[in-house]
């Protein structure tokens, strides 16, 4: 008994630790979750430090507010809801540090269309090729330790107390930020916060009114050609050449940079500076907005684009044939040149297929043309070493025929991710800066091989850009575009050419170098003429509408109605020293200017119809992989009118399919999460022959904004004719 008893001395120890060990693991493991969920909550104020120490204090103050209001909600949430939560806080921040990265601004709650579309992201993050993986891993690591061994949820005191101290620290930052509003957004804000801010000043802003066209500034509603010409008669040249480089920045020419009196240590592209040494240069060049359909619309149409997130005016003048016969391609076609486009990402997406066409082109092509493959896979299209050297082809090509041509060509390897190797951006301080680099490298060569071929001996050359993907510099440089003429007479032209342009002016000026006449809704001044007046010019990024006055007044306005003034030359560059608040408030009727511009094509009355088909063939995909890549359709981002009914017509017909048939599916997305508010009986099984149609009506008593239609489509070798995707909008019905 002695034994036994003596036995069991020796074995309690040993069990009493493995009981206790559960107890031990729970209680360590709790300890991780929690120490997880405040790691996750404040790795954006790291993240801020790390970049900019303590030269953003209100932003810390905004990363500070936003993470106690989360951990708070967190805490006090039940597991169950709690993890969601963090995994929605680690993609938000993930998704705007990315944002950021590619194109300095801070997300929106138009930004939502992109943000939660899962193609986009995942073509924007192609091989998890993030600007900050980093950040990323530590923000999904720490979400997923906060899964461990959720600890208890706080009571109502601690939710109602941690509440009212979050509470406090939003109300001191936005007090502080109203006072430092002439400080960029992305200083002053994290990015859910003002994604939140911008959704809710969106919901109580007032709806502005648009004044007569009388009312505009004369430099935005009309041509002006009252400059001294640069040239003793019209342009030597006979074709024209428009070199559009994806967000390529004004920043990155040396000479360009150096006369806006900018110090930075960005990368410089001295093969393109080398090449065009011999060009002229237009350092206060603006783009008026994002996006690249909107960018191709002011270049090419001599007008604004929108300064808002309302449909693109591209695609109104799809229901618009008058206007778009005044743009750039169309005027030239009616005068004898043959008139291309080329891009080398797909057509589909944003319509560009059906704008180019109804704007004068006659051959419309995307990355379906080049037959090289890319070297390694690109999600967007193809990288631009292939582009430019098939495009070199496409302009031997044009030579070899007889009479004038106009060629456009836009770029897309600078979007993100980026069409570099892994090896290649090793090598820069980010991906964006090794494809601007491996941009620069190619272009350069392409320009000096366009030389060697003699086509600049009798062609007119624009390099631009169809936007600005900015800088950590500044945020006004993502106003900031790019603005090259190469020319036969480069003697007679300025290598500098001073006063302040933009895309709004390459269709005056154009027209005008060539001596044709200028139909009177272009807009604009011409680059070959000399001005003595300063001018207006306006454009909306990173959230602000930004307005020079001919009486150069810069007037910055952000979405929720602050706006401050001050004396500039340009509507480019840093802030005026003397910028202010504009207390008396004139600077506010920048948004009725701004809602005048947007509003131009719409007055003609009747049901606006927007056809994005018309018998066009199309393969399809054995499996789609990709809504954003794939859509057959480039029918996003439209806006419709309160009290408006919308009636959608689709026609698609089979001409090749496997045994099994195919599968169609049209989706509806507003602001790109799917809508499931509308019904309506999609495709049947098509066999190769037979012909599907979907039609329905909806009614909208509210106002809906970037509403989209993707149309995609499986079945291996299948082949389908687009024959209608038709939308009416009626604002006379209910």
């Amino acid at each position: 008994m002695r034994q036994f008893s003596g036995g069991l001395s020796r074995l309690f120890p040993i069990v009493s630790r493995i009981a206790v060990f559960p107890l031990i693991t729970t209680k360590y493991l709790s300890y991780l979750s929690s120490t997880a969920l405040v790691a996750a909550c404040c790795l954006p104020v790291a993240s801020r430090l790390w970049g900019n120490g303590l030269t953003e204090p209100i932003g810390l103050f905004s990363d500070l507010s936003v993470a106690a209001l989360f951990f708070v909600l967190a805490r006090s949430s039940p597991p169950w809801l709690r993890i969601p939560l963090v995994a929605i806080w680690a993609l938000s921040q993930t998704a705007t540090v990315e944002l950021f990265s590619a194109m300095q601004r801070l997300p929106t709650w138009h930004d939502l269309s992109y943000l939660t579309d899962p193609d986009f992201i995942s073509a924007s993050v192609d091989g998890f090729r993030l600007s900050s993986p980093w950040l990323a891993g530590l923000l999904l690591t720490t979400a997923l330790l906060t899964a461990v061994k959720p600890v208890p949820r706080w009571g109502n005191r601690a939710l109602g107390g941690g509440m009212a101290a979050a509470l406090c620290l939003f109300l001191v930052q936005g007090m502080v930020s109203r006072q430092y509003d002439e400080q960029p957004v992305a200083a002053r804000y994290n990015g859910l916060h003002w994604f939140v801010e911008d959704a809710v000043s969106a919901a109580l802003r007032e709806e502005v009114k648009p004044i007569s066209e009388a009312e505009l500034p004369v430099g935005l509603r009309q041509l002006d050609l009252e400059g001294t010409s640069l040239l003793a008669a019209k342009g030597q040249a006979r074709n024209v050449l428009i070199v559009v480089l994806e967000g390529i920045t004004g920043l990155y020419h040396p000479e360009m940079r150096r006369a806006m009196a900018v110090e930075s240590d960005e990368l410089t592209m001295d093969n393109l500076a080398r090449s065009t040494v011999d060009g002229m240069l237009i350092p206060d060049f603006a783009v008026h907005s994002h996006q690249t359909i909107r960018g191709l619309y002011s270049m090419l149409c001599g007008d604004y684009s929108k300064l808002s997130y309302d449909t693109p005016k591209a695609f109104e003048l799809l229901q618009n044939p008058f206007r778009a016969g005044e743009c750039l391609p169309a005027q030239l076609a009616a005068n004898g040149w043959s008139t291309h486009f080329l891009q080398a990402a797909g057509l589909q997406f944003m319509a560009k297929d059906k704008v180019m066409e109804a704007i004068g082109f006659q051959r419309v092509h995307g990355s379906e043309w080049f037959t090289e493959p890319n070297p390694f896979p690109f999600e967007w299209g193809v990288i631009d070493e292939v582009f430019f050297r098939g495009a070199r082809q496409y302009i031997n090509g044009l030579r070899k025929k007889r009479g004038p041509w106009m060629l456009t060509l836009l770029t897309v390897a600078t979007h993100q991710p980026y069409g570099v190797t892994d090896e290649v951006a090793g090598r820069y301080a980010s991906r964006k800066i090794a494809s601007v680099a491996e941009l620069d490298r190619v272009v350069g060569r392409f320009i000096d091989g366009l030389r060697r071929d003699g086509v600049l001996k009798d062609t007119l050359v624009i390099i631009t850009s169809d936007e600005s993907h900015g800088s950590e510099l500044a945020d006004w440089i993502s106003s900031w575009g790019l603005g090259i003429v190469l020319a036969p007479e480069k003697q007679q032209l300025p290598r500098i050419k001073a006063g302040g342009y933009g895309l709004v002016d390459i269709t005056a000026s154009i027209l005008d170098y060539m001596g044709l006449a200028i139909p009177s809704p272009v807009i604009g001044r011409s680059f070959f003429r000399d001005y003595d007046q300063p001018r207006d010019m306006i454009s909306f990024t990173t959230s602000k509408l930004r307005w020079l006055t001919s009486g150069n007044l810069r007037y910055e306005c952000t979405d929720n109605g602050s706006c401050r003034m001050g004396q500039a030359a340009s509507i480019l560059g840093e802030p005026p020293a003397n910028l202010h608040r504009d207390s008396k408030g004139d600077g506010r009727q920048i948004f009725a200017i701004a809602r005048t511009l947007d509003n131009k094509l719409l007055a003609q009355p009747g049901p606006r119809v927007f056809r994005f088909a018309k018998g066009e063939l199309r393969k399809l995909p054995e499996k789609v992989s990709s809504e954003w890549s794939e859509s057959l359709i480039g029918a996003q981002y439209l806006d419709f009118p309160a009290e408006s009914t919308v009636h959608v017509s689709v026609r698609v017909k089979a001409v090749k399919a496997p045994v099994t048939g195919i599968n169609l599916n049209l989706l509806i997305k507003e602001w790109n999460a799917d809508s499931h508010d509308i019904p309506f009986d999609n495709f049947p099984i098509l066999h190769a022959g037979e012909e599907g149609k979907v039609e329905f009506s909806f009614y909208n008593p509210k106002p809906r904004q970037s509403f989209s239609f993707f149309l995609v489509g499986e079945g291996k070798d299948a082949l389908v004719k687009l024959e209608d995707f038709t939308v009416t909008i009626d604002q006379n019905k209910s």
